[in-house]
C-alpha cells in the first residue's frame, strides 16, 4: 500500500480525533456591553448581515440595533473577530437618525480624539484593532432607554480550494486560555429580528451551495454563475432550492440549538460557514481583475491562477509525530483525545510508526522515541492519553522543539500539532518560532482553529518552512476537511514558484514571495500596473526535483475596470507583510510610518491607525478630510453597477491556455447537482489546529 492510500486511512481516522473535540462551548462575538460593567448588558434588538461574493473578494456588512435598557447614557464596547485577512473598510454611527462614516486617522491621535468629544459630552465612535484577536469599537453617548444603529464593512480575499469556495461569518470569539472581560456579561441573542444574505456572483458556473449547521437557510440558485442564501429567524422552516426543486431538511443537518431562548431569537455563538463547490471539469485558468481610476495611469489588479490538475501522487511510507496541547483550555476535550487518537493510529500501516509528544507548562514525550504501529503500541498508548489531565498554560514551542527531535532522516515525516490556545508560556515571539523552522528540513502545514488564534504567527511559520495554513471553525465539514488535508500531502508540490511578467509595467507584488503551492490550491497575486496591452506571464516551479514552465499571453486593460475595492485589498495585503517584518525584527519606524500611512490614505485600521465617527460638523472643526467617506461611496455605486448586470467572466488565457488539464475538484458524490451537497462532497479542511510537516524532498 502506497503513501496515498496508507495516509488516507489515516486521515479518515482523524476525523473522530478532530470531531469529538468540538463540543467545547465558546462565547459569542460581535456584541455592545457597557464599559461599566456593573449595568445590564444592551439588548440586541437587530442585526443584519450582507455578504457580496464576486471577483474572488468578499464585502460583508453587518448592522446592528442596540438598545440601552438603562435609566442611564453610558459608553458602550462593541468587539468583531477579526477575519481571515479581513480589513475594516466601514464603522457607521447613527447620528441625529444619520449614518456618518468614520475616518482613519493615527492611533494615539484618534484617540485623544475621541476622549475630547467624550468629555465634551458629543456623540463619537472609536475602532481600533487589537492586535490579530479583534475589532474593538467604543460608541459614546448610548442614550438612557433609547436604541444605537452600527454598521461595520469589511473585506476579505474569497479564494476556491480544489474546486471548493468557503467564506466564514465569524461569531464564535474562540476557546483560548485568554478572554476579554468584557465577554463575560455580554448578551449572546437577537431579540427581535436576525438576518444573514450571502450574494454570491461567481465566474464560473456553481453547481451547488451548503451551510453545515445551519439548516434553516433558505439556498436559492439565481443562474448557473449566481446563487443566494437567505438566514432569517422569523422562518424557521428549512427550505432548499437549486435547479427548480425544493427540498425540506437534510440528513446531514442538525437543528439549531436555541439554548433556552425563545424560537425567534438568534444566539450569536456559532459561525456561519458557507461552502460552493464550482462545476466539474472546469479547465485550469488565468484570471485578472483590475481597476483604474479615472485619470490616473496607475492601476491596481488581482492574478488569480488555477492551475491543472497535473500534480503526480506521492507513494513513499511515513513516521508520525502527534504533538497534543494539554494546557488548562483542553480539559473538556482530554476524554475524547485518547479515544480519536487511537482511531487515527488505526489507520497506519504495519511499517509505520509513531511518537506522542505532549506540552503545557512544559514538554514532554510520552513515547520513548518512534514506536511501531502495533494494535498492542495503539492500545497502550491510548491508555495512557486517557489518563492526562489538563494543567497550566501553553508551551508551543517546548511541544515544538521536542517534537522537532530526533527525525529520522531516512523517513519521511508528518507532524500533527493538536491544539486550540495560544502560546503563552515559554518562547512566545514569532522570530522564535521561524528560526526554529529554519533550522529543521521540514515543512509545516498548520490548520488554524478559532477566531482567537494568533493567526498571523502561525501563518508566518508556514511561510518560513514552505507549507501552507488553512483557518478552520466549528462549523466546518469534517469529513472535507480530511480530504483537502489529505490531498495536500499525498500529491507533490510545484516549489520555488516564480512568477514573471513581461510587457508591461508592474511592481508592489504581493506576496513577495510565493514559496510552495500544494495540490488544487490558487495562486493569487495583488499588484499596480502602469499602462495597458500584450503582457507574457511565466510561471516557474520544482515538481519532483524537476523544473516545470507553464506560459500564456493576455491584454492588461487601458481603462476603469469597475473594481476599486482591490485598492484596498492590495493595500490591506501590503500592510500585513509589513506587520510580519515587524513581528520578526522588531519595532522598526520606517515600516509603522509605512503601515499608517497605507492606513490613512486607504481607510484601513491597523495596529497604527484607527477610525474615529464624529458629529459632521466636529469633523471640520478638526479639519479631517472626509476621504474614507469618499472612497466608500465609490466602492458602493462600483458595487450596485456590478449587480445590475449578470456576473462575467474574467479568465484571460483563453487563446492561449496556461494549462491543458481540467482543475482538481472533488466528484459530486453523494451530494446530486443543485442544492446543498452532503457529507459525501468532502468539503475543505481540518478540524483543530494542525501542523504536518514533511520532508522538502517530497
Amino acid at each position: 500500500m502506497g503513501f496515498r492510500n496508507g495516509y488516507t486511512r489515516f486521515a479518515a481516522g482523524l476525523a473522530l480525533l478532530f470531531g469529538c473535540l468540538l463540543t467545547n462551548p465558546t462565547l459569542a462575538a460581535g456584541l455592545m456591553t457597557p464599559a461599566n460593567s456593573s449595568l445590564p448588558p444592551l439588548q440586541i434588538r437587530e442585526q443584519h448581515v450582507t455578504v457580496d461574493v464576486e471577483d474572488g473578494y468578499a464585502i460583508t456588512e453587518v448592522e446592528q440595533v442596540f438598545h440601552n435598557p438603562n435609566n442611564q447614557d453610558l459608553e458602550a464596547y462593541y468587539r468583531f473577530p477579526v477575519p481571515e485577512k479581513g480589513t475594516v473598510a466601514e464603522f457607521t454611527a447613527w447620528i441625529d437618525g444619520k449614518p456618518v462614516i468614520g475616518e482613519v486617522l493615527q492611533k494615539q491621535l484618534a484617540r485623544q480624539v475621541y476622549e475630547q468629544e467624550k468629555a465634551a459630552g458629543r456623540e463619537a465612535g472609536l475602532t481600533e484593532k487589537d492586535s490579530f484577536k479583534a475589532f474593538d469599537v467604543k460608541v459614546q453617548p448610548v442614550r438612557a432607554g433609547q436604541d444605537t444603529r452600527v454598521r461595520l464593512v469589511y473585506m476579505q480575499p474569497a479564494f476556491v480550494d480544489t474546486g471548493i469556495g468557503r467564506y466564514v461569518y465569524p461569531l464564535e470569539e474562540g476557546s483560548v486560555d485568554e478572554k476579554k472581560l468584557a465577554f463575560w456579561t455580554a448578551n449572546e441573542k437577537v431579540e427581535e429580528r436576525f438576518s444573514f444574505t450571502l450574494n454570491l456572483r461567481s465566474s464560473y458556473p456553481v453547481d451547488a451551495l451548503r451551510l453545515p449547521k445551519h439548516p434553516q437557510a433558505k439556498i436559492q440558485q439565481l443562474g448557473s454563475q449566481q446563487w443566494q442564501v437567505t438566514l432569517d429567524n422569523r422562518n424557521a422552516s428549512t427550505t432548499i432550492k437549486g435547479k427548480g426543486r425544493s427540498e425540506k431538511g437534510d440528513n446531514n443537518f442538525a437543528p439549531p440549538a436555541t439554548n433556552g431562548h425563545p424560537p425567534s431569537a438568534f444566539t450569536l455563538d456559532q459561525d456561519i460557514v458557507v461552502y460552493w463547490r464550482h462545476q466539474q471539469d472546469l479547465p485550469g485558468s488565468v484570471d485578472l481583475v483590475a481597476y483604474k481610476a479615472p485619470g490616473k495611469d496607475r492601476g491596481t489588479f488581482m492574478l488569480s491562477i488555477t492551475p491543472g490538475d497535473d500534480l503526480p501522487p506521492i507513494t513513499t511510507g511515513s513516521d508520525w509525530v502527534f504533538v497534543l496541547d494539554i494546557s488548562g483550555s483542553m480539559n473538556a476535550k482530554l476524554a475524547t483525545l485518547g479515544d480519536g487518537v487511537r482511531q487515527a493510529l488505526g489507520k497506519l500501516r504495519g511499517n509505520d510508526r509513531f511518537r506522542i509528544v505532549l506540552f503545557d507548562d512544559r514538554a514532554e514525550e510520552l513515547t520513548s522515541g518512534f514506536v511501531d504501529a502495533t494494535p498492542n503500541n495503539i492500545r497502550q498508548y491510548t491508555q495512557k492519553i486517557m489518563q492526562l489531565q489538563s494543567r497550566g498554560g501553553t508551551n508551543l514551542f517546548g511541544g515544538l522543539s521536542l517534537a522537532l527531535t530526533p527525525l529520522d532522516a531516512d523517513r519521511p515525516t508528518g507532524i500533527v500539532l493538536v491544539t486550540d490556545g495560544v502560546a503563552n508560556v515559554g518562547k512566545t515571539r514569532q522570530k522564535d518560532f521561524i528560526d526554529l523552522l529554519e533550522n529543521h528540513d521540514v515543512r509545516l502545514f498548520t490548520f488554524v482553529m478559532g477566531n482567537s488564534a494568533n493567526r498571523p504567527m502561525l501563518t508566518a511559520m508556514t511561510d518560513a518552512s514552505n507549507g501552507f495554513a488553512i483557518s478552520v471553525s466549528n462549523s466546518d465539514d469534517i469529513a472535507g476537511q480530511i480530504l483537502n488535508a489529505t490531498s495536500k500531502v499525498t500529491h507533490q508540490a510545484m516549489n520555488d514558484v516564480e512568477i514573471d511578467i513581461d510587457g508591461i509595467r508592474t511592481a508592489d507584488l504581493q506576496p513577495q514571495r510565493i514559496g510552495s503551492i500544494y495540490h488544487g490550491r490558487q495562486i493569487v497575486l495583488l499588484g499596480h500596473y502602469w499602462g495597458d496591452g500584450p503582457a507574457k506571464i511565466t510561471l516557474r516551479a520544482e515538481v519532483a526535483g524537476q523544473e516545470k514552465t507553464y506560459k500564456t499571453r493576455f491584454d492588461f486593460p487601458a481603462q476603469g475596470g469597475n473594481n476599486p475595492e482591490l485598492e484596498r485589498l492590495w493595500a490591506y495585503a501590503t500592510v500585513q507583510d509589513m506587520q510580519q517584518e515587524i513581528e520578526y525584527f522588531g519595532e522598526e519606524k520606517d515600516l509603522q510610518q509605512g503601515i499608517t500611512d497605507l492606513g490613512i490614505e486607504y481607510g484601513l485600521v491597523t495596529h497604527y491607525t484607527s477610525m474615529v465617527v464624529l458629529r459632521e460638523e466636529v469633523f471640520k472643526e478638526y479639519g479631517i478630510d472626509r476621504r474614507n467617506t469618499k472612497r466608500r461611496e465609490i466602492e458602493k455605486r462600483a458595487k450596485a453597477q456590478r449587480q445590475a448586470s449578470a456576473p462575467s467572466g474574467n479568465r484571460v488565457d483563453n487563446s492561449q491556455p496556461m494549462y491543458n488539464s481540467n482543475r482538481p475538484s472533488y466528484s459530486s458524490g453523494s451530494g446530486g447537482s443543485g442544492g446543498a451537497f452532503g457529507m459525501g462532497a468532502l468539503l475543505p479542511f481540518l478540524i483543530l489546529l494542525i501542523g504536518g510537516r514533511l520532508r522538502r524532498r517530497h
